[in-house]
């Protein structure tokens, strides 16, 4: 087998594994401290912000409009709207604006 197959397989496992360690551990809680599931809440977020931020800094006018919009529409409604209305501009704009 080929040395890219042992690598997707490791990744995958290590990811797995991660995740399950994570769950095992907080599982063994009864409660989970308000500041604490307030963190686990905002991981989302925050890992959003990792993949969006750096593709700021090559954007064009098209991720410009995409950027603007989902902002405008994340005022008032939920994270699936969001997404869509983003992801819509970008691909509309990138169509025609370039």
């Amino acid at each position: 087998m080929s040395t890219t197959f042992w690598i997707i397989l490791a990744g995958a496992v290590a990811t797995y594994l991660t995740r399950v360690g994570g769950h095992l551990v907080i599982s063994r809680f009864e409660t989970i401290h308000p500041r604490v599931e307030a963190g686990l809440n905002a991981v989302p977020a925050a890992v959003l912000t990792t993949l969006v931020a750096p593709e700021l800094l090559h954007a064009g006018p098209a991720e410009w409009a995409a950027l603007i919009v989902t902002v405008l529409v994340s005022l008032r409604s939920g994270l699936m709207a969001i997404f869509l209305a983003g992801a819509a501009v970008l691909i509309v704009a990138r169509q025609f604006v370039g």
